[in-house]
């Protein structure tokens, strides 16, 4: 069971609380992408620049889906949070799955760019959010 109270003045006081970090990610997701086309396109030409911006891109709709799903089980009621993220993460990843089989069929030239700019995606997506939780998101909570 959620601790009631624990984030209750937090979610009273602001109700966006939940998805206030999403521009920050969504911008630093966008400025990979760009860079990761750039560098696809330079060293692996088209196809490479159109996979390593999809593969950017797959990453921060898939991080942007879990967000927005998960604020709105929390803002229903906490306890919807653990079965909305285990039944998205399984739909998520199975969806990949097929996607990346699929892909991988066609013999794409743009299929381990792709995978690099999912990667990539990933890891800047996790860093910038580690980023906002310890520097922007901690001065607003104790000052």
């Amino acid at each position: 069971m959620a601790e009631p109270g624990v984030r209750a003045p937090e979610a009273a006081a602001d109700r966006r609380w939940r998805l206030r970090h999403l521009p920050v990610l969504l911008l630093a997701s966008a400025l990979l992408g760009a860079v990761a086309a750039l560098v696809g396109g330079v060293t692996g030409g088209g196809d490479a620049a159109l996979g390593a911006a999809a593969g950017v891109a797959v990453a921060a709709a898939s991080f942007t889906l879990t967000t927005v799903v998960l604020a709105w089980a929390d803002a229903v009621n906490p306890q919807l949070v653990l079965p909305f993220g285990l039944g998205l993460y399984a739909a998520k990843f199975t969806l990949l799955g097929v996607v990346m089989v699929a892909v991988a069929s066609t013999g794409w030239d743009g299929l381990i760019p792709l995978c690099l700019g999912i990667a990539a995606g990933v890891a800047v997506w996790t860093g910038v959010h580690i980023w906002w939780l310890t520097r922007v998101h901690q001065r607003g909570v104790s000052g």
